[in-house]
């Protein structure tokens, strides 16, 4: 058998359902799957077992430890010569794995990865936080389908790996966030190189409201000096801008209020300028998501709703990873003692 498929899964049947449904209508027949319950008070038993005459599929039930343990636990029991890793939330087209066993063949590589999209059926608000994750003018085009500010570094969302190559390297490590990103470090440092594959791209469905979008950016801010301090040198100028952009963003708004407050209470039209000055470069950069997913996703709707995604993605990364720095860096707490409660529990 050439690829085993692992989805770690907690508290998802309906989105299991969907994936299991598209792994059933793969052209290439290849291959297993291999779904690794983590502790979950909804499982997805019955769903698999629809499957079960259908697909080559493995169900595992286990306590909660986290996804990269629960991929790590599934690989373990995994046959194929590949290992595949999806999130639960992702559907895929026909040709995913016939687009993956093409790319092997003529470029053949230990690691690779594929992009993802927003497929038509998602609602408004999943394909505005879908642009928000990829867009140039946000993420700097890092999880799109082509490495614009950064070389590609294959996330858990869809990415494969020699099954040899995984468990020589021991699999994912226990951090509850950036486990992905640690992984590809890892990888890369072992002397191998992640391949991109763009026409390996699946539908991922992300977070469905911008509440829980925050909180996912929010601890990949925070992630994202624990993988500094286990890989130092690994920040890169991309990383470091929406912090910039958060400082930026709360220090224009502070001026303002200042401005108001001194027009108020000085009674001085020369503070005019400090009440709305600071909200034109503000301005100015949510007309350019505006208009730029307005075009991309053919939606005014989406291009509008694409505002508060964009600064929701910046602002809680860039949050997260002051809070990240203040605890590591400035506190000197360690990564397990800062973030117990929201990584290690």
């Amino acid at each position: 058998m050439k690829y085993s498929i692992i989805v770690p899964v907690y508290n998802r049947p309906d989105e299991v359902d969907e994936l299991l449904e598209s792994l059933s209508n793969q052209t290439l027949k290849d291959f297993e799957v291999v779904i690794v319950e983590d502790g979950s008070a909804k499982p997805c038993k019955d769903v698999c077992d629809k499957y079960a005459g259908i697909l080559s599929l493995h169900y595992y039930a286990k306590e909660n430890s986290g996804p990269g343990q629960s991929r790590n636990y599934g690989a373990e029991r995994a046959q194929g010569d590949y290992v595949i890793i999806l999130d639960s939330d992702v559907v895929l087209p026909t040709g995913y794995l016939q687009a993956i066993d093409d790319e092997l063949r003529q470029n053949p590589s230990e690691a690779f990865g594929g992009p993802d999209a927003a497929h038509d059926s998602f609602t408004p608000v999943q394909k505005a936080i879908s642009y928000s994750m990829t867009s140039f003018f946000t993420t700097g085009g890092i999880r799109g389908g082509k490495a614009k500010l950064d070389k590609f570094y294959p996330r858990s969302f869809n990415m494969g790996i020699r099954r040899d190559v995984y468990l020589k390297l021991g699999g994912f490590s226990k951090m509850r966030f950036g486990e992905d990103i640690d992984f590809s470090y890892r990888i890369v440092e072992a002397g191998y190189k992640p391949q991109l594959f763009p026409e390996a791209w699946v539908w991922h469905k992300r977070r469905t409201d911008f509440r829980k979008f925050f909180r996912q950016v929010y601890n990949s801010g925070i992630a994202r000096i624990n993988l500094e301090k286990r890989h130092p040198g690994t920040m890169k100028l991309v990383h470091l801008l929406p912090t910039v952009f958060t400082v930026g963003v709360i220090g224009l708004i502070l001026i303002s209020a200042v401005g108001r407050a001194l027009m108020h209470y000085v009674d001085r039209d020369q503070f005019y300028w400090m009440c709305f000055a600071p909200w034109i470069p503000i301005l100015l950069y949510s007309l350019i998501i505006f208009i730029d997913s307005s075009i991309k996703n053919k939606s005014l709707w989406v291009g509008l709703l694409s505002i508060p995604a964009a600064f929701t993605q910046l602002m809680g990364y860039g949050l997260g990873f002051i809070e990240s720095w203040w605890k590591r860096c400035v506190r000197k707490q360690d990564e397990f003692q800062a973030f117990e409660k929201t990584f290690y529990k």
